[in-house]
């Protein structure tokens, strides 16, 4: 996997990694020891029949999940960009079954799986001779020796084994000033290495203590004089009022567009990252069709915005909650099932007079997807089972299918007024859409790559369901203009960091998602010159676009046609020329392109705290009212 390897990656480097992957892998191994050896010892003096075949069975186990695991890494890693992590957690509110197909038609499962089972049987036995060549009659020749070099070889044996005692527990040191830990693992200045330094086991258990210190608490270190300072900061206010309501409430400047367009549709595209939209990949012509929609007279778009976590359900929530996201899985949490939060954006529309829908390519039952947005307002939610017998794959139907079936709905539904939010699935693993088949050009595509990159098939499958996806993309923002010439379009990734033809990307080519808008009214210059956002920012930019003067809506984000000049998530910052991580102190600016304007440091960690701070106050306030219902009922806890 060399080629995910940053420039300028030395041999220096790589033996950095191995040596500190070294000394953190003793841990991993102390603990191996220590499970095989246990049920070995106990059997000794308990069963001594079956000690041998006691060890042999826990060895085995050892070894098969070490070996899964170390086969497993490899497509994982290509798949996000990092060894083992949190994300793999997540696996248990995701569709199993949808999860498992995927698994088996992208990814191999069962021939992964075999070659990890031979490897774990070729090194089981091996561990098995060189463990039955030392045992037994081959280390009695030392009761040979006089009775002093007998105490004087155990207590060398006591002191080895004390030592990889320390190497175990300390991490390949003797203490834990200079011990290692997957915390300060990554020494070295490429990413791959950093990731490849853990072992697979070590990988799971950093994701294991992220998501439990997600679990235990909110992730807050703040007072309440802090979130009021911060939401008084983020809202231009004095800090006088203890209701976070005063700074979430936001008044209408009056309709940007002139008007209120008779249908409001969000798009969130699956895996629609910005990158294929930047000028230096137009040769790939695989963004052909939301390219000639942003060339519109009607059209605007921002290339600078982020989305608000690294998966779409983060994308779900930002959108129909309105909050910022901090890892929490809000559509399972009982909290968001008790009322809409505050800042939800269906009841804001449905007082703008239209009917809200959620229509999804997918089943109802993924991430409680179907419970959640209805549970936050929505009126409507429409998911695979309501399309009848369609072509997709196990994510979703295909998107031609979707954007039809929302046509024919709207119809159906007497064309009322209404807000649509949609979220597609074909660009999205394990990529069976036959593209080929539908018109992707792959020979054309092929020859615009990079060489080293030509002979990747699996690349170009992943850009074809891109084109795919575009292409119908561009295909019902036309078809639903000509139907209703007056509605506004909004169109978004729901992440990216999913594919990139460059194994080591930009963060900004990794992680940015274009933000279009487009419909009767929207013009080249809509949006700021210098906006930048992320997916809070959407609903607010629209209500301000066509919500009377003085209409009264509650947003943790702001318009982009109005303020907003930068975007923040769970991880990074944007601006229009320059992106960073959120956590780092200070914030390190990673130019976008051209000469990059330094931003104001205070100000920008300023506006991160406060997203994040008064998006947890926010659902931590719901969360207590939804208790303090319960304590005085008569419904137990």
């Amino acid at each position: 996997m060399k080629e995910y390897m940053g420039a300028g990656t030395e041999a220096a480097d790589i033996w950095a990694a191995v040596v500190r992957g070294g000394r953190l892998s003793c841990q991993t191994a102390g603990v191996l020891t220590a499970i095989a050896l246990v049920p070995g010892i106990l059997t000794h003096y308990v069963l001594p029949r079956v000690e041998n075949v006691c060890w042999k069975i826990v060895l085995g186990a050892e070894l098969l999940v070490t070996s899964i695991l170390y086969v497993a890494s490899f497509p994982y890693y290509r798949q996000f960009h990092a060894n083992f992590n949190q994300l793999m957690f997540n696996a248990a509110n995701d569709d199993i079954v949808a999860l498992f197909w995927s698994l088996v038609q992208e990814f191999y499962l069962p021939v992964r799986l075999a070659v990890a089972c031979v490897l774990a049987f070729v090194l089981w036995k091996v561990a098995v001779a060189f463990v039955l060549r030392w045992q037994g009659p081959r280390l009695t020749f030392v009761s040979y020796f006089p009775w002093p070099v007998r105490w004087a070889a155990r207590a060398c044996a006591l002191g080895v084994c004390y030592v990889v005692g320390l190497l175990s527990v300390f991490g390949g040191s003797l203490g834990w000033e200079t011990g290692v830990d997957w915390e300060n693992a990554g020494v070295t200045k490429d990413d791959f290495l950093n990731e490849a330094i853990l072992d697979s086991y070590q990988a799971v258990h950093r994701g294991y203590v992220l998501q439990n210190r997600m679990l235990a608490c909110n992730g807050l270190d703040f007072t309440v004089e802090d979130i009021r300072a911060l939401a008084a900061l983020h809202a231009g206010m004095e800090p006088t009022s203890d209701d976070l309501d005063t700074y979430l409430r936001h008044e209408a400047a009056g309709a940007g567009l002139g008007r209120q367009p008779s249908h409001v549709f969000i798009i969130l595209s699956e895996s629609y990252a910005n990158w294929p939209l930047l000028d230096k990949y137009q040769g790939l012509h695989i963004a052909d069709g939301m390219r000639s929609v942003i060339a519109e007279d009607d059209s605007d778009y921002c290339p600078t915005f982020l989305p608000n976590g690294a998966s779409t359900v983060s994308a779900v929530t930002g959108v129909v909650t309105g909050f910022a996201d901090a890892n929490l899985y809000l559509t399972t949490m009982p909290e968001s099932f008790a009322e809409p939060y505050p800042t939800a954006s269906a009841p804001q529309f449905q007082k703008l007079g239209y009917t809200t829908n959620f229509w999804y390519a997918g089943p109802a039952t993924w991430e409680r997807i179907g419970a959640f947005t209805q549970a936050q307002g929505f009126e409507h939610f429409y998911s695979r089972g309501d399309y009848g017998d369609v072509p997709g794959s196990v994510w979703g139907c295909e998107d031609e299918v979707l954007y039809e079936k929302i046509l024919d709905g709207l119809e159906a539904a007497g064309d009322a007024p209404s807000y649509n939010v949609i979220l597609n699935a074909s660009n999205h693993s394990p990529y069976d859409v036959d593209v080929d088949e539908k018109g992707f050009d792959r020979e054309q595509v092929r020859a615009a790559l990079p060489a080293e990159a030509q002979g990747d098939e699996h690349l170009l499958t992943e850009l074809g369901h891109y084109w795919y996806a575009d292409r119908e993309l561009a295909k019902f923002v036309r078809a639903a203009k000509a139907k209703y010439p007056d509605s506004l379009f909004v169109i978004v990734g729901d992440h990216g960091d999913r594919y990139n033809i460059d194994k080591t990307p930009t963060t900004y080519e990794r992680y940015g998602i274009p933000f279009v808008i487009t419909g009767q009214g929207v013009h080249k210059g809509t949006l700021l010159a210098d906006s930048a956002g992320s997916q809070i920012d959407i609903v607010p930019t629209i209500l301000e676009l066509i919500a009377p003067q003085g209409f009264e809506y509650m947003s943790l984000g702001t318009s982009l046609t109005t303020t907003n000049r930068q975007g923040v998530n769970y991880g990074f910052w944007i601006t229009r020329h320059a992106i960073g991580k959120a956590d780092t102190v200070p914030l390190v600016e990673e130019p976008i392109e051209g000469d990059m304007q330094p931003i104001d440091q205070q100000a920008m960690q300023d506006y991160i705290n406060a997203i994040r701070r008064c998006g947890e106050a926010g659902r931590e306030r719901i969360k207590k009212r939804r208790l303090q219902r319960y304590a005085t009922s008569s419904l137990p806890l």
